[in-house]
């Protein structure tokens, strides 16, 4: 699981957010229109000082009720202008951000899809949830206004100090005294800011996942009586997110007491000086109002300094777990050329001596191939023995090679090689001669169907779910009906709505053995050239199990198949066997062979009860 960082010294906060521009510059014109559209509207609410100023040196002075009317009129139209103008700019947001929000959510999901079995062994999948929902509109929020009126902020400052400067420029240097301690402490929020930020998101992936992770298995917490643990569990993230949100809260509270408090102070200030320089005839009424009216028009931008840099703060460190997942290596990018070079160079020598290896009657370049195939976990210590150690097997042509084995010698790791979830360490798998590393995913796993142990259902319909396991556009109710007869799954003809019934979340409305018997139909339904099955019927009764393998021997006898098996009745269906142990193939032949010469396989079709693997 990817850890809670915390040290953001080297995290420059610009140059993260400037990740987002490939995703932003399509909605540029908008978004540029949008700032200029708001600076204006700033602009404009520095005019009506300056209406103040005319009014009062003149049509009040002077007692002129016309022109005080004119005036008012010019104040209420300036003000109507603003409204309308940052209406506007909320309109002119409004669709392209979501655009953004969405081609980046887009984004993320295909990278998701795309990257390696390894990388979602790591992480945990509420992490990944919060990343595509809670940060995304983190993000989208930044671009919809900090980014704007960090802008339209600054700009609506310069523009109104230059003003008060113009006016009175003594009055003008007391406004600006707050200004470098107001400054040392945005620098310091900032940096605080942001530790406490990352980790409050990082908390909320935490949490995401317990609540997932409680939903997924409420079966098991119910029947054991964990729900107090769970909860408790809830409570003690809860606490902690609470803790971090309002060191937040307390953070931001500091800096808005500074950023409100000495720029108050200054007005104030201001306010005594001026009415004392009215009195003494060195200043106008006009310029004094206009002068304070200014400077309370610059109140908003200057107080909303402190959220908009929090607000920053949040949406880089969203910004930077986005690409956490984005700077992920998927499968695709990987030079695979080079590593079946590679491999093709290391492996010459063990090539040469193959036919001795792997016996008399293995035809070259044909079937499923395994030469010196070692694998390692990534997250494996290096000096650990590997999990898969100088693997050599050849399954010919249209022959079933079922794959037996102690708990943890490997053989769910075998299998899931071969449609490359996981990248062998060293070695090579050819399919029919060509190794599995120069071939494209999708050439691969066209050629290649696979059947897990635990078998995963999607929420749609039954048809659909099986029909997963083909990519012909054309395949339909009649290869579905076949699938199913194999996998005698006709107990779907009994579902309410036949095959468009669906089956839920997990498929957990269907019984164990009903959902392998999905994924089993799921597998054969493509008619693939290789097919793949870790142990398929390990949920099946007997008497099920017995016509499953009636049906599926036809299935066997036109493909290529590695089958693991751990029960005699599974390893029947297959032609030969290859013993599995400390990570190598220590001995292949028939079932009755290995039976009577290698006391390792007879042990383990005798055990007492079924092996699962750890792994």
């Amino acid at each position: 699981m990817p850890t809670t960082r915390e040290n953001t010294e080297d995290r420059s906060a610009v140059r993260t957010l400037l990740r987002l521009w490939p995703y932003v510059r399509p909605a540029r014109a908008r978004l540029s229109a949008a700032a200029f559209v708001a600076v204006l509207a700033s602009c404009t609410g520095l005019v009506i000082p300056l209406v103040l100023k005319w009014m009062v040196d003149g049509p009040v002075a002077d007692r002129d009720r016309a022109g005080v009317w004119l005036g008012a009129l010019c104040l209420l139209l300036l003000g109507f202008a603003e409204a309308l103008l940052f209406g506007a700019r909320r309109w002119l947001v409004a669709r392209p951000l979501s655009h953004v929000e969405a081609e980046m959510r887009a984004a993320l999901y295909r990278r998701l899809q795309r990257l390696p079995v390894a990388f979602h062994d790591r992480w945990p999948s509420g992490q990944l949830l919060s990343r595509a929902t809670a940060d995304l509109g983190l993000v989208r929020m930044f671009l919809a206004f900090p980014l704007t009126f960090l802008l339209v902020n600054s700009v609506t400052i310069v523009i109104g100090v230059i003003i008060m400067l113009l006016q009175d420029w003594t009055l003008g240097l007391v406004i600006l005294g707050p200004a470098i301690p107001v400054m040392v402490m945005c620098v310091v929020f900032e940096h605080r800011y942001a530790v406490v930020a990352r980790r409050a998101q990082d908390q909320v992936g935490d949490l995401t996942t317990v609540v997932e992770e409680s939903v997924l298995g409420i079966r098991i917490i119910k029947g054991f009586g964990r729900h107090r643990s769970q909860a408790q569990a809830f409570r003690e993230i809860s606490k902690s997110l609470r803790g971090t949100e309002l060191a937040k809260a307390r953070l931001l509270a500091t800096i808005w007491a500074v950023i409100v408090t000495l720029p108050e102070l200054a007005i104030g200030a201001a306010l005594v000086l001026g009415a004392v320089q009215v009195a003494d005839g060195e200043l106008s009424a006009g310029t004094l109002v206009a002068f304070l009216s200014t400077a309370l028009a610059l109140r908003w931008p200057v107080d909303s300094i402190g959220f908009l840099l929090a607000m920053s703060q949040e949406a880089a460190t969203a910004t930077e777990r986005y690409f956490e997942v984005m700077d992920e290596e998927p499968e695709s990018e990987k030079a695979e050329s080079e590593e079946a070079e590679n491999r093709e160079a290391e492996n010459g020598e063990r090539d040469r001596d193959r036919d001795s290896v792997v016996g008399a009657d293995a035809t070259a370049g044909a079937g499923l191939r395994f030469d010196g195939v070692v694998f390692r976990y990534p997250d494996a210590d290096p000096t650990s023995p590997p999990t898969l150690d100088r693997v050599d097997l050849h399954i010919r042509p249209g022959e079933s090679m079922a794959l037996v084995g102690a708990t943890g010698s490997g053989k769910t790791t075998l299998t899931a090689l071969v449609p490359r979830l996981h990248e062998a360490t060293s070695g090579r798998i050819t399919l029919d001669g060509t190794d599995v590393t120069a071939m494209s995913r999708s050439e691969l796993r066209s050629k290649v169907a696979v059947a897990f142990e635990e078998p995963t259902l999607f929420s749609a319909s039954v048809g659909e779910n099986v029909l997963m396991g083909t990519d012909a556009e054309d395949a339909g109710r009649d290869e579905l009906e076949r699938a199913l007869a194999v996998a005698q799954a006709d107990f779907v003809h009994a579902l309410p709505q036949g095959a468009d019934t669906q089956v839920g979340e997990q498929g957990l409305s269907l019984s164990g053995g009903q959902r392998q018997r999905l994924a089993l139909a799921r597998a054969v339904v493509g008619r693939p050239r290789f097919l793949v099955l870790d142990d398929p019927l390990s949920a099946l009764d007997v008497h099920t199990e017995a016509a499953v393998e009636a049906a599926l021997r036809q299935v066997l006898a036109d493909t290529t198949a590695l089958i693991v098996a751990h029960r005699p009745s599974t390893v029947l269906l297959a032609d030969r066997v290859a013993l599995l142990s400390g990570g190598r193939i220590t001995a292949v032949g028939t079932h009755q062979e290995l039976l009577r010469g290698n006391p390792e396989y007879a042990h383990l079709m005798s055990g007492t009860g079924r092996q699962e693997d750890d792994r």
